[in-house]
Parts: structure tokens; C-alpha cells; sequence
């Protein structure tokens, strides 16, 4: 048996070999920059003297530190981080969620850590402007979102950076021009993530998206973009979202959108945009998300929309569309959930084919040209919670409200302002 036992843990010390601990070198490095100079709560990095033990940190077999792993731990105080440089074997940096302050124009980080593949500084109070490059051509993700970083981003940010698939930098104070030249020549042809929303980016949309071949979720709402959508995005035939709203956007929508057969998200909302929506809009069969509203487009809802099965919100309200929409059948989108056409010119009767959208929970006609009634088909949907017809022609409101207090999931219903034929509301009519 003590043969037996000695042989299994041979064999164990073959096919598990021994894990070194870290040098002092990369010891001493965490502990300057966290520990001396960082407030924070206790990490009990002091119980052992191999740091590849310590809460937060992961080391390969060699024993060099590879992760550094510190997100949400309440960490405070001005970051140095050219103290890490010499933890030169960092495949991945998360110190998001922290209250850490400081700049990152510090080249010695950005010369030495040539193994980074994540660098995750988000939710912090750093500052200052960008390096003028990132650190690694290995570099995979990088968000430094929702801190108080400024200025533009440098023309050789993104130069090396061969496998950068994501980069967010939203929530912050950027200016200048949309990093539209990310996937050009000596920059990031994999990219797939791009969110610059909420920063003071400002001017038009440089030519350069469309040779993001990967290019899956593009950002940049709540910016001062102007001019026309740039006509090389549609060369981008995996884009999945396009959220550029509360920008100062105009033209028309290219009829080229039909080429991003992926879209599901679309969002355009409070711009400038005019025209007519493209006629064959419901190629696109996986949309999801039509957010048009707050603009000045014209013309009548394409019927080729209907055809947008895996539709789950429409908002189209506050333009200058027109038509009669009760030809339209609503009934094809079984997954619509949220319908919003309010302050139009749209015709005709209610559309009863509403009915039969059994997943609606909000549905907004008012501010248009539309009369009609309501019918006791409406208690068919089961999960509505908002309805607003207000300023628009209704028949027979006594009726209607004698079934609108039988849908039990109502909770807002908006009938103000509308001009009303056939009612009687004395007590009886309302009993």
C-alpha cells in the first residue's frame, strides 16, 4: 500500500507540476500601487508572501501575474498606472466600478504591457486625455466608459491594434470626430463593438465604417453629430444595432439600408431625418427595434413592413407620415409589443387588425387624423397597460370606456383633446 500510495503521488507531481510563486519584482509593484498609495478595503494580501495567492490576482505557471482582477472593491484614490509596467505578463485589467482617479497618458503602461488583452477602467473618475496608442496588438476589449476623459481621439489610437474586438468608450467627455477610421489599414479590421454614445463628438460621420466587415453594434447617440448617414455603413452587412439617436442627423434613409440583412435595432430617433422610409424596409426580416420618432420624415408607413415578423417595438411618432394605416396588417406581427405613431397625418379607421397582436402592452394613435371605434376585441389583449387616443375622432365613447374598464392589465389610457360622436355619458351609459 505504501507503494501504491508513493507511485500516485508521483505520477501526480508529473501531470500537475509545480506552480512558482510570483517575483518580488511584480510583488512589490501591486503592493505600491494598490495598498501604499490606494484607499481601500483590506485585500489580506499581507497573509501570504506569494501574491499568485492573493484575492484579485492570477498567475501562470511560471508564477507571473497575469490577471489583475479588482472590479466593484471600493478602491479610491489616484491611480498611478505606470506602476504596473513592470507586471509585464498582464493578459487581462479589470479595475471597473472603482473611484479611481488619474490620467492615462502614461507611456511606460502603454510600452510594457504587450500581452494586455483586456483593459477594463469603466464606471472610475480618471481624466485627461488618450495615449496616443493602445498598449498591445494582442489587445482584445477595451472600455474605459462612464469616467471624464476628454479631448480627441489620436489617428494612431487604434494603429496595431490588429484584434481589437470591442471598444467602448460612452460616458465620457470626448470630442471631436467619430473614430470612423477604426478599421482602415494598420488599425482594427475585427472590430465588432463600437459605443461612443453620450460624449461631445461632433461634426459628420467620416467614410471609414463600411470596412468594418465585423462590425456588429455601432453607437454613437447622444453626440452633436450632423450631416448625412455616412452611404459606406451599409457596406457594414453585419451591423445588428445602429443607435444613433439624439444627434442632429438630416437626409433621407438610403434604400441601401436593405443590404443589412442582420439589422435587428435601429434607433435614429430625435434628428433631423427627412424623406420617405425605403419601400422595401421589410427585407430586413430580423428587425426588431423601428425608433424613428422626433424627426421629419414623409410619406406612408411601406407595407412591406408588415413583413417584420420578429418586430417588438415601433416608434415612428412625431414625424410627418401620412396614409391610411387601417389597410396595413398589423396582424403578422405577433411579437409587437410597443406601437407609438402619435402626431402624424395618418388616415382612416382604428386598425382592428391590432387585435389579433396578442403581446401588445402599449399602443399610441394620438395627435392624428384617424376615427373609428373601439371593439370588445380589444379585450383580447391580455398584457396592455397603455393606450392613448386622444385628439383623434371616436365613436361611441360610452361604449368604449364600458370595455375599457373591463381590461383588467390598463393602467394609463389617454382620451383627452378628441372630438367625440354618438356619446352619451349621463350615469346609465356609464353604468
Amino acid at each position: 500500500m505504501a507503494l501504491v500510495f508513493f507511485l500516485v503521488l508521483l505520477f501526480s507531481s508529473i501531470i500537475s507540476p509545480k506552480v512558482h510563486a510570483c517575483s518580488q519584482t511584480e510583488r512589490s509593484s501591486l503592493l505600491a500601487s494598490f495598498t501604499h498609495t490606494l484607499s481601500s478595503p483590506p485585500f489580506n494580501w499581507s497573509s501570504s508572501i506569494n501574491c499568485c495567492h492573493w484575492n484579485g490576482i492570477s498567475c501562470n505557471q511560471d508564477g507571473w501575474v497575469t490577471h489583475l482582477i479588482l472590479a466593484s472593491k471600493g478602491i479610491k484614490g489616484g491611480f498611478k498606472l505606470a506602476s504596473l509596467a513592470n507586471l509585464t505578463h498582464l493578459t487581462h485589467i479589470n479595475l471597473s466600478h472603482n473611484s479611481l482617479y488619474g490620467s492615462l497618458v502614461q507611456t511606460e503602461l502603454f510600452l510594457s504591457l504587450k500581452s494586455l488583452e483586456v483593459l477594463d477602467l469603466s464606471h472610475n473618475l480618471l481624466s485627461g486625455k488618450l495615449p496616443s496608442s493602445l498598449p498591445s496588438s494582442n489587445i482584445l476589449t477595451v472600455d474605459l466608459s462612464s469616467n471624464h476623459l476628454h479631448g480627441a481621439i489620436p489617428p494612431t489610437f487604434f494603429h496595431g491594434a490588429w484584434h481589437l474586438t470591442s471598444f467602448n468608450a460612452s460616458n465620457n467627455a470626448f470630442s471631436g470626430s467619430i473614430p470612423s477610421s477604426i478599421c482602415l489599414q494598420h488599425s482594427s479590421p475585427l472590430i465588432r463593438h463600437l459605443d461612443v454614445s453620450s460624449n461631445n463628438f461632433n461634426g459628420i460621420i467620416l467614410p471609414g465604417l463600411g470596412d468594418c466587415s465585423k462590425l456588429q453594434v455601432f453607437r454613437a447617440h447622444h453626440n452633436n453629430i450632423t450631416g448625412l448617414l455616412p452611404e459606406d455603413i451599409y457596406n457594414a452587412t453585419e451591423l445588428e444595432e445602429i443607435a444613433l439617436h439624439f444627434n442632429s442627423l438630416y437626409g433621407a434613409i438610403s434604400d441601401r439600408i436593405v443590404n443589412l440583412t442582420n439589422l435587428a435595432i435601429l434607433d435614429l430617433s430625435f434628428n433631423q431625418l427627412s424623406g420617405v422610409l425605403p419601400f422595401q424596409l421589410g427585407k430586413l426580416s430580423k428587425l426588431s427595434h423601428v425608433i424613428l420618432d422626433f424627426n421629419n420624415l414623409r410619406g406612408s408607413l411601406p407595407p412591406s413592413l408588415m413583413n417584420c415578423t420578429n418586430l417588438i417595438e415601433v416608434r415612428l411618432g412625431a414625424n410627418n407620415l401620412g396614409g391610411d394605416i387601417s389597410t396595413l396588417n398589423f396582424s403578422t406581427l405577433s411579437r409587437l409589443s410597443k406601437l407609438d405613431l402619435f402626431w402624424n397625418n395618418f388616415i382612416g379607421n382604428l386598425p382592428t387588425s391590432l387585435y389579433s397582436c396578442r403581446s401588445l402592452q402599449a399602443i399610441r394613435l394620438s395627435v392624428n387624423n384617424l376615427q373609428g371605434q373601439i371593439y370588445p376585441e380589444i379585450l383580447s389583449l391580455k398584457s396592455l397597460s397603455f393606450l392613448s387616443l386622444g385628439e383623434i375622432k371616436l365613436t361611441n365613447l360610452a361604449g368604449a370606456i364600458k370595455i375599457l374598464m373591463r381590461c383588467k392589465t390598463l393602467r394609463t389610457l389617454c382620451l383627452s383633446g378628441s372630438f367625440i360622436s354618438g356619446a352619451n355619458l349621463d350615469d346609465n351609459s356609464m353604468g
